[in-house]
């Protein structure tokens, strides 16, 4: 028999009005104008209830194509952002393993457990990440493994990574996740000061680390220490 706890869960997923999936296959329109092609990251995105990461109060404005506050200083990505990083990240191949540095609420890294065998998700504050584990519980993703810890030290234990996917601006790359990446391996990541940021596609070579940039972008502050 299900719970009232569980059937409050099974209603706050499926939304309704401006949560319902509707307006998310709406959201996934809005993208595919905006250039995302991949169909499978515009399904992930279509399958994720975005709603569900963002405090009550703002759920109705949860896709909406805007960066949403969700406590700490810290904000959700904006649906296109999270798409672009997400395809510019699977662009040549199927990846096996994601690291992501700053978990935040989840969202994100619930669109990446979709595409990817395994996420390896580091979040800075911890009752952020309390957050993230309990929102993905709710949907039952069970493909990623979190560590509260200073992102700038990556996951040693774990790597290489296919893939590595920072949600936060340093001013220049951690050479320490670059060293974590896998020959082939593909990492995005924001970088620059405030208002002068750019997205950079960085591809780990035999000879080095090719280092593509991208469009202007506006994260918050990559920081270090945990709390």
């Amino acid at each position: 028999m299900v719970s009232l706890a569980q059937q409050a869960v099974t209603q706050r997923i499926q939304g309704v009005g401006m949560t319902s999936h509707r307006t998310r296959s709406r959201m996934v329109d809005r993208l595919q104008q905006q250039g995302i092609s991949d169909s499978k990251v515009l399904e992930a995105m279509r399958a994720v209830p975005r709603h569900i990461f963002v405090d009550e109060a703002l759920a109705s404005r949860s896709y909406e194509d805007t960066a949403l506050p969700i406590g700490y200083n810290q904000t959700i990505s904006q649906p296109y952002i999270v798409a672009k990083m997400t395809e510019l990240l699977l662009e040549h191949e199927q990846l096996t393993k994601v690291l992501e540095i700053g978990t935040g609420c989840g969202y994100q890294t619930a669109i990446l457990s979709q595409l990817v065998d395994k996420v390896y998700s580091v979040e800075r504050i911890s009752a952020l990440l309390k957050k993230a584990k309990d929102n993905l519980w709710d949907l039952n993703f069970k493909k990623v493994k979190f560590q509260h810890n200073d992102g700038g030290c990556g996951w040693p234990e774990y790597s290489s990574y296919d893939g590595i996917l920072v949600a936060a601006a340093p001013d220049k790359v951690p050479d320490v996740l670059l060293q974590q990446l896998s020959i082939g391996g593909v990492m995005i990541i924001p970088v620059g000061q405030k208002n002068k940021q750019k997205l950079h596609k960085i591809t780990r070579t035999l000879e080095g680390f090719d280092d593509k940039v991208l469009d202007p972008v506006s994260f918050v502050p990559f920081l270090t220490g945990k709390s």
